[in-house]
């Protein structure tokens, strides 16, 4: 027999819990600096759990502080059961965080983080200028035969950072129509690993490439991101500010050179 509903006002009468103030205090939550960091969640044993990034820390960290299991997945709950201990870094930027818990996420392999985790296997990112427009693939070899200038390695990210590049090249090279005007399918990575954003104008597909190149030197993804134009309306701007923070993720903001190939220098992704 099924338990009837409970009552909106008997509701009231079991709070939900509070793990992590009950456990750490509510002076904790006071404390926190209300700048980008990445937070580290232990448990009783100072094993890592979890590895987050957030964009105002104290912000981030109070959303944890009502246990609701109504707004909350169950491994949430669960993980906020066993925290004993909170530690973070502070960082310069958002974009510094991501990259903080990118080296993280790898070398720590919290169990509560799905994603991140894990390398896999060597991807790269190749682009050419070709008489069609700008050719960008996703490809298993850095010495793939022809003319590439090579990105990367990427791993398992390489299909997600292609997709990004593809959009936010497409709106560069193409800034009259935008996202609209891209063929059907390729907003949402339809165009497969190999794709030619076409264009008849060579200036502009020059500077699509003068973009690319800066992704290879220390710091080129700010100055990639500097390089794209303003778009017109707020869907856009969204699209494209997520396509940024995956690009910012996964290029260095600073590298030492590890090998060259003709006239282009490429680095190790962090």
């Amino acid at each position: 027999m099924l338990n009837p509903p409970v009552p909106a006002a008997q509701k009231l009468l079991f709070p939900d819990p509070k793990p992590l103030p009950e456990r750490l205090g509510n002076g904790f939550f006071l404390a926190l600096p209300e700048r980008p960091a990445v937070y580290l969640m232990h448990d009783e044993t100072d094993v890592v759990l979890y590895v987050g990034k957030a964009k105002n820390l104290k912000k981030r960290l109070c959303s944890y502080r009502v246990a609701n299991p109504e707004r909350m997945a169950r491994r949430t709950l669960r993980l906020l059961r066993l925290v004993a201990r909170i530690a973070w870094e502070e960082c310069e930027s958002e974009n510094a965080a991501l990259r903080r818990e990118s080296e993280l996420l790898l070398a720590l392999k919290p169990r509560f983080n799905r994603a991140g985790v894990w390398e896999g296997e060597k991807r790269f990112l190749g682009w050419r200028i070709a008489s069609e427009g700008l050719e960008l693939a996703a490809i298993e070899n850095e010495n793939e035969p022809g003319e590439w200038r090579i990105l990367g390695s990427f791993g398992a990210k390489a299909r997600y950072v292609h997709r990004a590049l593809v959009r936010l090249l497409w709106c560069r090279v193409h800034r009259e129509t935008g996202i609209p005007g891209m063929p059907p399918g390729w907003f949402y990575g339809e165009h497969g690993s190999h794709v030619v954003i076409p264009h008849s104008d060579s200036g502009r597909l020059r500077e699509a490439g003068e973009g690319l190149a800066s992704l290879m030197k220390g710091g080129g993804a700010e100055q990639f991101s500097n390089w794209l134009l303003p778009v017109s309306s707020w869907s856009e701007q969204e699209t494209r500010d997520d396509d940024l923070k995956c690009i910012l993720k996964n290029f260095p903001s600073s590298s030492p050179p590890s090998s060259s190939r003709g006239d282009e220098t490429h680095f190790p992704m962090q």
